[in-house]
């Protein structure tokens, strides 16, 4: 799951515990006493998110089935695809969202990590959360974050299987999504 995901998971809790939810990939290590103990919690519930979808059957399936070259790779772009789904289901294509523009007020007005400093200004400066339900929008974003890795560009390399999946992927979103709300979100209060 990626940004999107995690905040509608954690909309239900204050500011501190979502803004740990979003910048939880920004933070390196187990040792979270450098940060406010609900930014802390925030960091930690996006981590159960995570390990809860990585090792979740639908998930393992897909990246069994995703191309050989570029199955280390799928985790990576499986987390935007899913917030494409989720952008979708919120109708974010068609309305501005109360929660996209709460991530960005978080976002814009405290530091992010230095490993996303650069990335946040760009992602609310760019709308990139209501973006998401446009899925070449998505596909451009997965391109752009292989660019940012070394060697080759598998990221975008698994974009054409991404497109011919789609709807296997939309599935699977379909069967993974209510197991990872029913375990895993806060609702509003």
């Amino acid at each position: 799951m990626n940004f999107l995901a995690h905040a509608w998971l954690a909309r239900g809790g204050s500011d501190d515990f979502l803004y740990g939810n979003l910048i939880a990939d920004g933070v390196k290590g187990a040792d979270l006493t450098a940060w406010e103990a609900e930014v802390a919690a925030g960091i930690r519930h996006h981590r159960r998110v995570d390990a809860f979808v990585d090792g979740h059957p639908v998930v393992r399936s897909i990246r069994e089935r995703a191309p050989g070259r570029q199955r280390r790779y799928a985790g990576i772009a499986l987390d935007l695809v899913w917030d494409h789904f989720v952008a979708r289901e919120l109708g974010l294509a068609q309305q501005e969202s109360r929660l996209v523009v709460r991530c960005y007020r978080l976002l814009a007005s405290r530091p992010a990590p230095d490993r996303l400093a650069a990335m946040m200004p760009v992602l609310v400066e760019q709308d990139w959360l209501h973006r998401y339900a446009d899925f070449a929008f998505t596909c451009r974003a997965i391109r752009g974050i292989g660019q940012r890795l070394s060697g080759p560009n598998r990221l975008a390399e698994l974009v054409p299987w991404l497109a011919t999946d789609y709807l296997r992927l939309e599935g699977d979103f379909q069967r993974l999504w209510p197991e990872v709300r029913a375990a895993l979100e806060i609702p509003e209060a």
